[in-house]
């Protein structure tokens, strides 16, 4: 059993609490247009290109088994179109000029990286599982999980929702916490914003609610989309009554990500996006404090 892998972040302190270990698995079902990890939303592995990193060796041009690597009017041209993601220039391309997004393992190889963390996890610390969407690969998820929790490691899942209910109760009993994804409660924004409709996700986190998971809520403050108080409020009705969501996190657009569009000949969309001020987002954990849940900026 494999599954692919772009990243696996060790000492992360934002999925989830203590010191965690996140693993982030590639392909996603929603295409969120400001995504900050755009290398998650294609589940195939794929060729990332860093001009500015290359030192003009050469040996890409040598190795490519497609001649992706070429000279154009005196420039240095990677054409895209043409590559199998065979991996063969990226091996050689020791500046990291050309890197692969995307690597597959085995449940034993992640294991293996998250056990050498264990030490820092202390008493809340722990294995995140995030993306991308890693639902999508619910099996390979499934056997990380269970193994993970015969190392007696906290487990924690990281979801936009967007799956079948099924699939979700295959990993309740290794999932300690899910970090859950709201974006948007207008359906019509929300298919505008991430392609998809929301009634699915709305009826997932309800459920897992009501079979006793414990649910982070984590909502991206995006302007133009969700960054309204009215967004806000209906979100904060949503969650109310739900006893499994301990936390909400609201978390603020930002464009650290904008440079890995580029690497992957995408368009950024969210170029444009003005990041929202400290003072709102503060203004927006009202409404969740009003119903009585612990809300983190």
């Amino acid at each position: 059993m494999q599954a692919t892998i772009f990243d696996i972040q060790r000492f992360s302190v934002h999925d989830g609490p203590g010191i965690r270990t996140t693993v982030f698995f590639k392909g996603c079902n929603l295409h969120c247009f400001w995504c900050h990890n755009p290398e998650s939303i294609r589940s195939e592995k794929e060729v990332q290109f860093h001009p500015i990193k290359c030192i003009g060796c050469g040996k890409c041009f040598a190795v490519c088994p497609n001649q992706c690597h070429v000279m154009r009017d005196g420039e240095r041209v990677f054409e895209r179109e043409k590559c199998s993601a065979c991996g063969k220039c990226t091996d050689l391309c020791y500046a990291e000029a050309l890197t692969m997004a995307g690597k597959d393992y085995t449940p034993r190889e992640v294991l293996d990286i998250v056990m050498m963390d264990k030490p820092f996890y202390k008493e809340n610390g722990g294995m995140t599982c995030s993306g991308g969407e890693p639902m999508l690969q619910k099996d390979f998820l499934t056997e990380l999980l269970r193994m993970a929790k015969e190392q007696g490691i906290h487990t924690a899942v990281d979801t936009a929702g967007n799956v079948p209910f099924s699939w979700y109760e295959q990993i309740l009993p290794y999932t300690d916490l899910f970090l859950f994804d709201l974006k948007c409660m207008d359906d019509a924004t929300h298919v505008k914003a991430v392609g998809v409709h929301n009634q699915l996700l709305k009826e997932n986190i309800r459920r897992l609610s009501d079979a006793g998971a414990h649910i982070w809520v984590r909502i991206p403050v995006i302007p133009g989309i969700n960054a309204n108080m009215e967004n806000m409020r209906e979100t904060a009705e949503l969650v109310r009554n739900l006893d499994g969501v301990e936390l909400v996190e609201l978390l603020a657009f930002h464009k650290l990500g904008g440079g890995k569009y580029e690497s992957l000949g995408l368009d950024y969309q969210a170029k444009d996006i003005i990041p929202p001020a400290k003072e709102q987002i503060q203004e927006f954990c009202r409404p969740f404090k009003d119903v009585g849940k612990n809300v983190k900026c």
